[in-house]
């Protein structure tokens, strides 16, 4: 058996394009490299399920979730000690931890995209062309504004490096759970092929703006306001957009995008940015309803037992009237 490499990486832009620069930078070292997609409440169970003994291992923008931090840290040094471990991020450390401390090599930024991290990281392995995937990513994660993003869009017409990001983005946000599909997008990514040029993400693209359009309709007719933040429940379309048009029409601090699945109530926030810290609060109050959540602080997700959402918005609301 040759050389084996696991990708775990995040399912939007940004963590697709990750993926595509890393399978890009080492599709020559190993002879499998797989990729599988994952989330920080997931990423310990789908380890133990998808990961084969034996195989480095890059896992690239998922934050690591209070959830199962010690099982997680325990299993990333059971890897790392016979294997090679990579990990990039760009989201808040967990409270109490220091990504330092993490086995294995870890470059960690949370003022950068990870893709932008990633390219950054694989540099010497890679053909400077496919800066622009980080770029897509970077642009994707709302990131295009850090001093090395600017940088290289020096060196292309922006119009076409922003257009082919949105292609990306809004393809994937109408693909959100066909991994097989996204699999593709990472290797299509891989060999420095634009977005555009895959037909059936250029239609999905299509697709995703009309349906954006009409979820805007829905939830200016839907919305729920409560003082400092404002939600809806079950949105026909993207959470994390439907968050967002949730705390613009209502002019409040946040936006809270709800889905309720079967046990589980999961969501998107989105909140005015140097307002309010998301990532903190999530991260304070959704362990004490036996849930996980953060992110970036003014876009993060939150996953509670769905008999404990009403508590959750309870102490989202209190957290928020502590500000000004």
């Amino acid at each position: 058996m040759g050389r084996r490499l696991f990708i775990f990486t995040h399912g939007d832009s940004d963590g697709v394009a990750s993926a595509a620069i890393t399978v890009a930078a080492l599709r020559g070292k190993y002879d499998d490299i797989r990729v599988y997609f994952s989330h920080p409440a997931g990423l310990y169970g789908d380890l133990n399920e998808f990961y084969s003994s034996g195989s480095d291992l890059v896992v690239l923008d998922i934050a690591l979730s209070e959830l199962h931090l010690n099982s997680l840290l325990e299993r990333f040094e059971q890897i790392s000690r016979k294997n090679n471990l990579v990990y990039i991020d760009h989201h808040p450390e967990p409270l109490g931890l220091s990504v330092r401390d993490l086995p294995g090599q870890v470059f960690h930024d949370i003022n950068a995209s990870t893709s932008e991290l990633t390219y950054r990281f694989f540099e010497e392995y890679l053909d400077y062309d496919m800066v622009r995937v980080a770029l897509y990513g970077a642009i994707s994660d709302y990131l295009d504004e850090t001093p090395w993003v600017k940088r290289m869009l020096e060196y292309w017409d922006k119009r076409d490096i922003y257009y082919e990001a949105g292609v990306l983005s809004q393809g994937l946000e109408g693909s959100r759970r066909l991994h097989d599909f996204k699999r593709h997008v990472v290797h299509h990514l891989s060999e420095n092929r634009l977005p555009s040029m895959l037909s059936e993400l250029l239609v999905r693209a299509l697709i995703e703006s009309v349906n954006n359009e009409e979820l805007r309709k829905w939830v200016k007719k839907n919305v729920v306001k409560r003082n400092k933040f404002a939600y809806v429940i079950n949105p026909p379309g993207s959470l994390g957009r439907a968050a967002v048009y949730s705390r613009a029409i209502t002019d409040t601090i946040v936006g809270v995008a709800i889905s309720k699945r079967e046990r589980v109530a999961e969501m998107s926030l989105r909140a005015k940015k140097s307002v309010v810290d998301l990532n903190l609060i999530l991260r304070k109050i959704t362990p004490r309803l036996q849930g996980s959540g953060g992110g970036h602080s003014f876009a993060a997700g939150a996953r509670v037992p769905l008999d404990k959402l009403k508590e959750f918005l309870s102490r989202l609301e209190s957290e928020l009237d502590k500000i000004d």
